[in-house]
């Protein structure tokens, strides 16, 4: 490209000359009082460019009055930093892109967009992004800031970055400058503070003068830079003072109303749909003490305002809830310290590469790796400290709070990380393992699932920064073990009411012992309690020997000394730590010829149940949670027994659960013939009722798939993958999934290890029990896979081969003709393993499969209408 010999200039021959020429790539930044003063400089610049025949681009999206007249000869690009930093960040540089090299800009007042985006600190992260994009284009760029108005962390990072810094003065209607940092040009008097006489700046060389000037004005420094004050802590040094006078009857509590709506925004939530909610039950003094235990700035993310929103939905309806409800001491690390660590670690560029459907996985591994290996800034180390002091040496736990996350129709359940820190050892180890935990939950916004949920559900393009919430682990220690008494999950609404005596409406709770990981990780053979909460004391066993048998065996929990997250098996927990309150959370029942006390004790949670109010509790809280939300809620929650009769719940999380067909389906009777039937269920029926017909049927042949290695397991689910993903182009409407075990677990030993974005298109997911005759799928509410499954409305069903209500036509399956190469071609080596079958294929006449689900009855029937 040849090189363009127009001059570059401020307009003003004599600013030209104290700045020693403007330079391709000069990013100049004008501080000021007022715009006025920063429209003086940038007019001239503007209208010299115009004449100069270079293109012109004017960035518009400040509320003060536009910099130009509205017929100057510039290109205006109106912007909208409501909209998001990431949207903002992403137009100016579309634009400029496509401007090419040389253009010259001008941009509104940047003080504004610290009130748009209510922080400073992400207006430091704006110019660090945009200014050596500018620059490597050669471009000149006039910027505007207001002096003495925003943090060190801010003025910081764009004194750093600029090539040029000015402070403008008006003193008197005369307009001084004062260079406070020009780039690679120098003379004696350049930094001196000079008026502007005509063409020309000159000099100030009177001290009296000098001070005069710069006292009139705003004064941007300060010794100490790390006190100075921004917009965030101007707004909560106001909402302090008018909850002070409103605690004292100085003031009505509805001045502050405006302040509220303001702060809401600047950390609670910017979804109306929440908003709209929170302002029925947070009031300013929950927000100035949400800041107060909050590390940088920014929003707090969707688990955080779930939990917090809650427990005060909770405080709200019954008083005495405070005492049943343990107290949180949580931290709170604001998004805003997400985006500026992506920054500082150059991991930006990728993140907006994943804007885009077709580059959302594009340098993702690299991306990780940065941020695993990446620096926090020092002022923010400094705060974590203060964090990590204040809990001493109590074992903690980091969990993700992105901004979309546990919103409406939003779980992400289970795509981002949440850490536990044991946090033992010395102060230096125990922040080396805090840091690394943020880092890990930061990592996994890179994660291939977590992308691909965004890009499901077309959030690629949505602000989605990761807060984090702190929380103090719940629990007590034994010996050197760390765990609750009891953890687990809570729906309003059960969607497994496997008896007529059960009322979904009722709610249901999925109980553990020891930390609640079990609850929502499908993740070995192990079990958990199912509680209807109308019915607490029904169970699916009919015996004392079936509930032995599918009781919960493992329990996770910290191991202090080791400092970290084990497993291990409950029974030796009961010999290692005698104190445990095994009557509330255990039952013993002898066998005919055995002592009861010398029976093991088998996890039932029977006393607490039935004995304390525990049940009342947890079901009058998922109504009031529900009936607030409108909607269908799940909670997290863990419990501590202080003695028979006194105990703890601590509410961890709180969000919408999406269920549809909640009120039920009235299904038409159905008929067919004995020859047409080739499934039959009863019992672990979760979803809505439902009449349908069946596209396809994928039956991974469970007599194979048994014999195959563990490594050609996970082959097999990668395969379900590639025909998952095929089912669109073919124009597959109804898929249905058979497989031995469980579908999505960790474990290939026991089902097929799929992950959810591999079945994301199928619509009956179906668990033969058929790996091992003693692992019965585990009807898993509450884990993160079957929240997945309930959120898309799949159905799910267990099919248990032998027992007299169940039925599969096995030759069937295994010998209708299989179009998997249609679907997958070179998939040769899984045609014994893998069967896909198109119904209509099945018969010379052309069948319909069609399935008929009834989740009140626990009934499903599959068959083929010819």
């Amino acid at each position: 490209m040849e090189a363009d010999d127009r001059k570059l200039t401020t307009g003003v021959s004599g600013l030209d000359g104290l700045l020693k020429g403007i330079l391709p790539g000069d990013n100049i930044v004008w501080q000021v009082d007022t715009i006025e003063d920063y429209r003086a400089v940038a007019v001239p610049y503007c209208e010299a460019a115009t004449h100069s025949g270079r293109k012109l681009i004017y960035f518009r999206f400040a509320k003060h009055e536009p910099l130009l007249p509205a017929d100057f000869e510039a290109e205006v690009h109106a912007l909208r930093p409501e909209d998001g930093f990431e949207s903002f960040i992403a137009d100016i540089h579309d634009v400029v892109k496509q401007a090419g090299r040389g253009a010259l800009y001008v941009f509104d007042c940047l003080s504004d967009l610290a009130v748009d985006w209510y922080s400073d600190e992400m207006l430091g992260n704006f110019f660090k992004l945009t200014c050596p994009y500018l620059y490597d284009l050669e471009t000149v760029t006039y910027f505007g800031l207001l002096r003495g108005y925003h943090c060190a962390h801010a003025t910081n990072a764009i004194a750093e970055t600029t090539q040029l810094l000015l402070d403008v003065y008006r003193y008197e209607e005369s307009l001084y400058v004062r260079p406070l940092k020009v780039q690679h040009r120098y003379s004696p008097t350049m930094d001196m503070l000079h008026v502007w006489v005509g063409d020309q700046f000159k000099p100030v060389t009177s001290s009296g003068a000098v001070s005069e000037v710069l006292t009139s004005g705003k004064w941007g420094g300060g010794i100490d830079s790390e006190i100075s004050t921004g917009a965030w802590e101007r707004a909560f040094i106001q909402a302090e003072e008018l909850t002070e006078s409103a605690r004292d009857q100085r003031i009505p509590p509805e001045v502050g109303k405006a302040l509220l709506d303001r702060l809401l925004r600047m950390v609670i939530s910017r979804d109306e749909g929440m908003l709209e909610l929170v302002e029925q039950y947070l009031e300013l003094e929950d927000i100035v003490g949400v800041r107060k235990r909050m590390i940088g700035t920014g929003l707090v993310g969707g688990k955080t305002l779930g939990m917090l929103l809650a427990r005060a939905i909770l405080r709200k309806h019954n008083a005495g809830f405070a005492e049943v409800f343990e107290r949180h001491d949580s931290f709170f690390i604001g998004s805003d310290v997400f985006y500026t660590y992506l920054v500082s670690n150059g991991v930006w560029w990728v993140r907006q590469r994943q804007r885009s459907p077709e580059t959302f996985l594009e340098g993702a591994d690299q991306a990780r790796q940065n941020i695993l290996t990446g620096r926090f800034p020092d002022h923010i180390v400094k705060q974590i400290e203060k964090m990590l002091d204040y809990f001493g040496q109590s074992p903690i736990i980091v969990r993700s709070s992105s901004l979309l996350e546990d919103n409406f129709g939003n779980a992400f359940a289970g795509k981002y990380e949440s850490v536990f820190c044991a946090n033992q050892g010395s102060r230096e180890k125990r922040m080396d393992d805090l840091l690394a935990a943020v880092r890990t939950i930061y990592a996994s916004t890179m994660s291939d699932k977590a992308l691909r949920y965004r890009a499901q559900r077309s959030l690629l393009d949505r602000d989605e920064q990761m807060a984090l919430l702190v929380m103090r682990v719940s629990g007590e220690m034994h010996g050197r073990d760390f765990f609750p008494h009891m953890a687990g999950v809570g729906f309003s609404f059960n969607p497994y009411a496997w008896s007529e005596y059960i009322d979904p409406k009722a709610g249901v709770i999925r109980l553990v012992f020891g930390l609640g990981t079990r609850a929502v990780d499908r993740s070995d053979d192990d079990y958990t309690r199912v509680v209807a909460l109308n019915a607490p004391n029904r169970r699916p066993e009919v015996n004392f020997d079936e509930v032995r048998e599918h009781a919960q065996r493992r329990v996770d929990y910290l191991d202090l000394e080791a400092n970290q997250l084990v497993s291990g098996y409950f029974d030796d927990l009961v010999v290692e730590h005698p104190g445990l309150p095994l009557e509330m959370v255990a039952s013993q029942h002898a066998s005919p010829e055995g002592r009861r006390d010398e029976a093991p004790w088998v996890l039932t949670f029977e006393k607490a149940l039935a004995e304390t109010t525990l049940v009342a509790h947890m079901r009058e809280a998922l109504t009031v949670l529900e009936d607030a939300y409108s909607c269908p809620v799940d909670i997290e929650f863990a419990a501590n027994f202080f003695d028979e009769e006194s105990y703890r719940i601590n509410l961890l999380q709180c969000r919408t659960l999406q269920v549809k067909g909640r009120e039920g389906s009235v299904l038409p009777a159905v008929e067919f013939s004995e020859d047409a039937r080739i499934i039959q269920a009863r019992g672990a029926v979760i979803g809505q009722s439902r009449l349908i017909d069946v596209g396809l049927i994928v039956y991974v042949v469970p007599e194979v798939y048994g014999q195959l290695p563990v490594g050609e397991r996970h082959e097999v689910a990668r395969l379900i993958g590639r025909i998952n993903s095929a089912t669109v182009a073919r124009g597959v409407e109804t898929t249905m999934l058979i497989g031995p075990g469980r579908w999505g677990t960790r474990s290939p030993e026991l089902g097929i290890p799929v992950s959810y974005a591999e079945i994301d298109r199928v619509s009956v997911l179906c668990e033969i029990v058929a790996m091992r005759e003693d692992l019965v799928p585990d009807v898993s509410l509450g884990t993160h896979f079957l929240s997945e499954l309930v959120e898309m409305d799949m159905l799910y069903l267990a099919l248990f081969p032998k027992q007299g209500d169940n039925y599969i036509r096995t030759e069937f399956f295994e010998e209708s003709p299989s179009v998997l190469l249609d679907f997958v071609p070179g998939a040769e080596k899984w045609r014994e393993a893998v069967k896909v079958i198109d119904p209509r294929g099945c018969t010379a006449k052309g069948a319909v499969a069609k399935l008929s689900a009834n989740a009140v009855d626990q009934t499903v029937i599959c068959y083929l209408d010819i």
